[in-house]
């Protein structure tokens, strides 16, 4: 006979790596699809500062994981744009009229082209799939922004995400 608190923890764990599982299939398989050097997960676990949960990359010297981001640039407006749907495609970060900080901060993770798409729970704003393409600039296709936006869509249903 099993151990009842026994088998809550082990179907917790079990629910926990199946979840974990279907994130990181979904960044590689988006990594794929997309051909791009590296999509992350960013998760806010406070208002508007947030870590990297979740990566796939063309590379292990892309690694971003943990990262924080730049906390600084990433405010309150910025974050009622992404509640309200927005997707922001961004070809070429040199060119782009984007906020130095924002600049510098992809600059400094060998970004030149972006695409992020938000992840809304029901409680709002739950976190940001991205894809990089660090080799060269980018025009981001509607296709492109499509395949991320129902990635996205995909993840808020995952019960760690939905729920929190």
């Amino acid at each position: 006979m099993t151990d009842p608190s026994l088998r809550k923890i082990t179907d917790r764990l079990s629910k926990t790596l199946t979840q974990d599982r279907t994130v990181q299939e979904t960044t590689n398989d988006l990594r794929e699809i997309l051909d791009v050097d590296r999509v992350i997960l960013y998760y806010f676990y406070l208002q508007w500062k947030g870590q990297v949960t979740f990566e796939s990359l063309s590379s292990p010297q892309l690694s971003v994981f943990g990262m924080t981001g730049a906390d600084d640039c990433f405010n309150g407006e910025y974050a009622a744009l992404y509640e309200a749907g927005r997707v922001r495609a961004i070809p070429d970060i040199e060119l782009e009229p984007i906020h130095p900080c924002h600049r510098d901060f992809l600059r400094s993770i060998q970004v030149r082209a972006n695409l992020a798409v938000p992840v809304l729970n029901f409680k709002g704003l739950w976190g940001l799939l991205i894809a990089h393409n660090c080799r060269d600039t980018r025009v981001w296709l509607p296709a492109d922004i499509e395949v991320m936006k129902k990635s996205a869509e995909n993840l808020a249903k995952v019960s760690s995400i939905r729920d929190s």
